[in-house]
Formats: structure tokens, sequence, C-alpha cells
């Protein structure tokens, strides 16, 4: 596992710091563990990471490790959000629903790659912070809503790929019906502290399933703070 400490001496760091730190992780964190589809190591590449994530931990945004975003949220690590984008397999038209915004980091790199992104995000003050940041970037193909994610974003469906960043105990049903035929969706499922993420593709209305990683996910909650 490598492992990027970037710059923690407390200077600030200028743009080329972050670039090349930004270099950094795509070669060691992403391109060495198996991620080759170029789409994605380039979206890696151009996104901005230490934006997204508090002012104060800007020196560790290229690390291979999640970060507080704040509300008890985390930025997912590097090499995670990689390898869930190509995972999806998307191409220039696709449209892809994302459910867990958090910080807007994940949705900007799919926005780089495809055609529109629909997020939602359950918590207002995090959900407003990604929108007001995604629209000073410029991402014009990234709608932020309000939400509760386990019912996802029916007015746009279908979608050709769906990504959720936080863990159900099982695969929600209107996210099952809002993938298209053929879609792919990658979700974690289980209880704290023993998930697995999986990915399903939609063939004859039916899902075929694959196990790819254990990991680790924030679960998804509803609105009165219960866990899915």
């Amino acid at each position: 596992m490598f492992l990027l400490l970037a710059c923690c001496n407390g200077r600030s760091q200028t743009g080329t710091d972050h670039a090349a730190n930004r270099e950094m992780m795509v070669r060691q964190q992403i391109e060495a563990r198996g991620i080759n589809d170029q789409r994605v190591l380039n979206a890696m590449r151009k996104v901005e990471r230490h934006l997204f994530v508090p002012s104060d931990l800007a020196s560790k945004a290229y690390g291979d490790f999640p970060l507080p975003i704040g509300w008890e949220q985390t930025i997912s690590q590097p090499y995670i959000v990689a390898f869930m984008t190509e995972a999806l397999e998307i191409g220039s038209r696709s449209k892809v629903l994302e459910i867990g915004t958090g910080s807007g980091y994940q949705a900007a790199v799919l926005a780089e790659i495809c055609d529109s992104v629909y997020t939602v995000e359950i918590i207002p003050g995090l959900g407003e912070k990604a929108r007001d940041l995604l629209t000073l970037l410029g991402y014009k193909n990234v709608h932020v809503r309000i939400g509760d994610g386990y019912q996802g974003w029916k007015q746009h469906a279908p979608y050709q790929a769906i990504i959720v960043t936080c863990s159900p105990t099982h695969v929600p049903q209107p996210l099952i019906d809002q993938l298209a035929e053929g879609g792919r969706m990658i979700i974690p499922v289980g209880v704290r502290n023993n998930q697995d993420l999986v990915v399903l593709v939609k063939k004859n209305g039916r899902l075929i399933q694959q196990h790819v990683l254990p990991v680790r996910f924030v679960p998804m909650v509803n609105q009165t703070q219960k866990e899915y």
C-alpha cells in the first residue's frame, strides 16, 4: 500500500505543489493498483481534490486515506473514487445518479467523463456547500438535490449508471427501478464494519451481482437519521 503525506510541515502550498501531489497520487495510488481507464486517470489528474476538503486539511488532500469533511462524513480515499468510477464503465453520453454527494468530489470526477450527474445528499449543509463549490468550479452538468438518497431521483430516471457512496444494509428497490436496462450500479452493502462493494448489472430486468471489495463506508440514513 502506498502512502502519500503531502507537505505536512505547516507551510502553505502553491498550485504547483498541489499539481505535483496530484500527479503522484495518480501514479502511485491509482495506476499502480491497476486502474487503467485513461478517462478516469485524466479526471483524477484534473479535479483539484484539495478544494473539496476543509482548508486546514488541504495539505493532506492527496494522501492515500479518507478525510473528514464535516457533519460526521468523509471524502473517500482517492483509489476508491477511481475504482468505483472505472467500475461504472460510463461514456460521454451516460447519465449518472450519485447517492451521497458529500463534498462533491466524486461528482466532479464523474462530470469530467459523462454527460450529466444527478447527485443526492441528505444533509442540507453538506449538499448546499457542495452545490456552491461545483457551481463555482463551472460544473454545469452536475445537478444537486437535497433529499433521501434511498429514494433516488426518479424525475430523471432511467440512469445508465448509479454510484452509491454510503452503505445501506440492502440494495434499495427505488435505485434498482431507476437503473436503465444494461446499466451498472456500484454500491457498498452491509452493516457497520462488515460491508462489501458490489457491482450490479441489469440484464433483462434482472440484476447480475458481483462482490468486488471489502470496504467501510458511512451508513445510509433516512431523514430521521435512522440507518437503512
